[in-house]
Parts: structure tokens; C-alpha cells; sequence
């Protein structure tokens, strides 16, 4: 532990360069000017299989979300952003390490314990020896809170949030308890927070509906919602460290599929859609009126969310706080979730699993006042890996090493003749690998069987993934397998396909 702790405070002073090859992150922009007061605080908040066109900045027109909708008006929005992968833990892993999915340690869902509510708990841990963002913002003094979702080590294990960087973690550690939104528990930092909810397995299936409403709300609802405790600790969190630059990672678990939201949030959509139950055919669990309550779950994160912004602005806080607000990954196919009536992926080809543009493009939005024009705009191709350097550029701090990020402060600034763009960006989740360069992407996909098939997109010209031109574009396309060969690194825990050099 105290060599880690020393490798922490090394990185936090000392450039070094990238692990991708790319060029050093302390080329081009010079850190920015800490504030005067202090460091800005910073809330980094990710929402889960949210897709790209499921906010009404993004152009959804079913789903009401005024709040984020407002965080856009005051702030950037990007329209080329991509998560870290196409699934959940792996995305995290990207976002919290800054390094793509060639090269992190977690590159797929790894499941450790089982199902039922005496099975042992989580995924997959990252080791003792990962460097996170928590370490390095706690390694300038900033106070670290996660709350939410977390699902990179369960109960114990090297990966539990207290033994990455954070001080306070109230939430969900194991990503398969999280399916329900009415657990029997959370986890408040080692300890037990039991709930008052009673168990029910969040993968339930009927043969034909229920007689009535109620009885779906009996059975698939608990007296505790736990959403609604995850943003109450959140918001006691910026109170107990308002008069210190903190680091707030808020990571619900909503829109994740299972369709569960109190019935005061469902009425808001009453009537709205034409509903047939969902009986839980693709898994997670039936509802009356799916439809109504996906949205329903979307806006009251909303309304959380606006909670959190409120709270900022009554500890007069705003002004000093970068807020981030992104998904993990594209919309999910599964459970009662209707991707195609609400166009959650826009026109982008696939879904969540897929690394498609639908499966990883996702939503970004960044406010900071008096640094970030209201109301801009930016196309720059951004990913996950870039939020660790940006932000300790963004207080003042050294440009971190060993990271494939590339920081898009200058971007944020309006300073776009000094923003560095990615030579390379790169995504594997198991048979699949997706490599963007320039306006140019390739994706593999490669069947049990052994083949694979190959495809070669222009986005600029084709962004929605539909003109396969790897026979008429050969040069690219040999260019293009040689930077997917060179942009990762084989992993002992997660074999790919790929690690043979094909």
C-alpha cells in the first residue's frame, strides 16, 4: 500500500507519456489557472445504458428531462462522445483509469458470487495497484465520494471503492443487485444498509398479465426505492464538504433496464403512450405500462439530478463546479425497454453490447461557468480516457502519465487551435473490436466458428454505419488492421481473439 500510495503522488507530479504510444499528455495546452479560492469542485455523474437521443437536448421528444436539458443550455454539449465500451463494467473501468480497453484490466462484465440474496457479491476486481482518478484528485487534497452503481470489486476485495481512491461510497457495489431498484440492501462504505425491502428476484417471467395494476406495484416494488437513497446521501456529501474542493462521482443505476419508478413518477405519463404489458419475455421484470415507466424512470432521474444542481447553487457553489453528466453506454435491448419507439440510439446503428455507434456513443454534457461558453457545442471525438487528463489539467494540476486520455480542456475553454486530437481510438469487448481514426472506423466481429467479418465506415460521410467500403478502400483498410493490431495489449484475464495478431 505505501508503494502505491508513493506511485500516486509521483504521478500527480511528474509527465510521462501514454501507454498507446500517442504523443505525451503535457503536450499543447498549459495547465489551467487553479481558482483563486480553491480548486473547482468536481461532479461526475454517469447514467447507466442511457442512449445517445434519450434527453430532449439530444433531440428525444417522449421522455421529459428539463433539468439536463438546462445543464446543456448553460453549458457544452458534444455530439462525438463515446463511452469507455459498450458494457457496463468495462466502460467504468475506462472512465475511472483512463486507459481503453486495449490496455485496462477489466475489458468485459466478469461475474464473481452468483444470483439469490445469500449469493457472494460483485465482479471482478481491479487490482490494488490500479491508479484512479479518486487517487490522483485525492492526491490534491480533494475530498472523493462515489454513490451509486459501482460494479469493479465487490465487498472486500482490492476493488472496493474505499480501497480506490474514495473516502465515502454509499450504493451498490455488485452490478447483478443493481438489476433491481428495490434491493434488500446498499452498502454504506464496509457496512450493511439494510432497507426494509423484501427480496424478489429482478428476472421474473408471466405466462399471461395480471388482473390488476396494484398487484404488478405488490409485487415488483419495495417501500424503499433505491435511487431515492443513493442522491440523499449524494446531497448530504456536498453539504458535509462544501468548504473543501470535492470530487463527487454520482453513478446511478437508472435507466438499467428493470422497470421499476414509485407511482408518483409513473402518473406523470399517464396516458400518454399506447401500452402493451410487458410480461418479462426478454428478462428483468413484467409491468403494465412499460412505456410509461421507462420514461417515467428517465425523468426522475432528472429530477434527482436537479436536486443535486439545487443544493450547488444554495451552498453558492455553482460558479466553482465542473459538472459531467454521461452514460456508460448505449440503450439496452433487453427487458420491457422500447429503444425503437423512443429512437434511443437516434439513427446510430446497434445497441449497448454493440460496438457500433449506437452501442458507444453516448450523450455528453459539461457546465462550468465562466469557463465553458452557455449553449456551445463541440463534434470533437472524445472517449472516457480523456476525463483524467482534462480534469487535472482543469485544476491546475500536473498532466497525468500513463493514461491513453488526451485532455479536452482547450476545447472546453473555447481554445480549439491548441486542442490534440486522438490518433487512435480503440474498443474491444470479447469476438468484437472497433478501432475510430480520423473520420475512418473498422469493426471486427468475429463469430465461434472462428470468422471473421470486417467492416470499414467513413462517419463522416456514413455516420449511421450502413456502406461497408473495406473491399474498396483496401490501403485503409490494411492501414486500419495494423493500428487494431498495435493499439492493445494481450490480457491474461480477459483472452481475446485477437491476441493471435489476425
Amino acid at each position: 500500500m505505501a508503494r502505491r500510495l508513493a506511485l500516486i503522488l509521483l504521478l500527480a507530479c511528474v509527465v510521462g507519456d501514454q501507454v498507446s504510444g500517442q504523443e505525451p499528455d503535457d503536450v499543447g495546452v498549459q495547465a489551467a489557472e487553479p481558482a483563486a479560492r480553491r480548486p473547482p469542485n468536481i461532479v461526475l455523474i454517469l447514467a447507466d445504458d442511457l442512449g445517445y437521443a434519450e434527453l430532449g437536448c439530444y433531440g428525444q421528444t417522449k421522455i421529459r428531462t428539463p433539468r439536463l436539458d438546462a445543464l446543456a443550455a448553460e453549458g457544452m454539449r458534444f455530439t462525438q462522445a463515446y463511452s469507455g465500451s459498450p458494457v457496463c463494467a468495462p466502460s467504468r473501468c475506462v472512465l475511472l483509469t483512463g486507459l481503453h480497453t486495449g490496455h485496462s484490466f477489466i475489458r468485459n462484465n466478469s461475474e464473481q458470487g452468483g444470483w439469490g440474496p445469500d449469493a457472494p457479491e460483485g465482479q471482478r476486481p481491479i487490482p490494488d495497484a490500479t491508479i484512479t482518478l479518486a487517487e490522483r484528485l485525492k492526491a490534491q487534497g480533494y475530498a472523493t465520494g462515489a454513490f451509486g452503481k459501482w460494479g469493479l470489486g465487490g465487498p472486500g476485495s482490492s476493488g472496493h471503492p474505499c480501497y480506490q481512491g474514495f473516502d465515502r461510497f454509499y450504493g451498490l457495489l455488485c452490478q447483478r443487485v443493481a438489476h433491481n431498484y428495490c434491493p434488500t440492501h446498499l452498502w454504506d462504505n464496509h457496512d450493511v444498509d439494510i432497507l426494509g425491502n423484501a427480496y424478489f428476484s429482478a428476472h421474473q417471467k408471466l405466462t399471461e398479465p395480471l388482473a390488476t395494476e396494484e398487484e404488478y406495484y405488490e409485487r415488483f416494488l419495495g417501500p424503499v426505492y433505491g435511487p431515492d437513497r443513493m442522491i440523499e446521501e449524494a446531497l448530504e456529501f456536498v453539504d458535509d464538504h462544501r468548504e473543501e474542493p470535492f470530487f463527487l462521482y454520482f453513478a446511478t443505476p437508472v435507466p438499467h433496464v428493470s422497470l421499476q419508478v414509485p407511482l408518483d413518477s409513473l402518473a406523470e405519463y399517464e396516458g400518454e403512450f399506447d401500452e402493451e404489458p410487458y410480461l418479462g419475455q426478454r428478462s428483468y421484470l413484467p409491468h403494465p405500462k412499460p412505456r410509461s415507466a421507462y420514461a417515467a424512470m428517465i425523468s426522475r432521474m432528472d429530477r434527482d439530478l436537479g436536486q443535486l444542481f439545487d443544493r450547488l447553487e444554495q451552498h453558492g457553489l455553482t460558479d466553482d463546479t465542473i459538472v459531467i453528466f454521461t452514460s456508460d453506454n448505449g440503450p439496452t435491448f433487453n427487458g420491457g425497454s422500447d429503444s425503437a419507439f423512443f429512437e434511443s440510439a437516434a439513427d446510430f446503428r446497434g445497441l449497448k453490447v454493440d460496438v457500433y455507434e449506437g452501442g458507444i456513443r453516448v450523450p455528453l454534457i459539461v457546465r462550468w461557468p465562466g469557463h465553458i461558453e452557455p449553449g456551445s457545442e463541440s463534434e470533437l471525438p472524445v472517449c472516457f480516457q480523456d476525463f483524467t487528463p482534462t480534469l487535472l489539467e482543469a485544476i491546475g494540476a500536473a498532466a497525468p502519465g500513463g493514461t491513453d486520455g488526451i485532455s479536452m480542456l482547450p476545447t472546453w475553454v473555447g481554445d480549439s487551435e491548441s486542442q490534440r486530437v486522438h490518433d487512435v481510438l480503440y474498443w474491444e469487448l470479447g469476438r468484437q473490436q472497433a478501432v475510430r481514426a480520423g473520420d475512418w472506423k473498422l469493426v471486427r466481429i468475429t463469430d465461434r466458428e472462428g470468422l471473421t467479418r470486417t467492416e470499414l465506415f467513413n462517419l463522416r460521410d456514413d455516420p449511421n454505419e450502413t456502406t461497408n467500403l473495406a473491399e474498396m478502400m483496401p490501403d485503409v483498410l490494411a492501414w486500419m488492421l495494423t493500428l487494431s493490431r498495435t493499439a492493445r495489449t494481450p490480457s491474461e484475464e480477459f483472452p481475446s481473439v485477437y491476441d493471435d495478431g489476425r
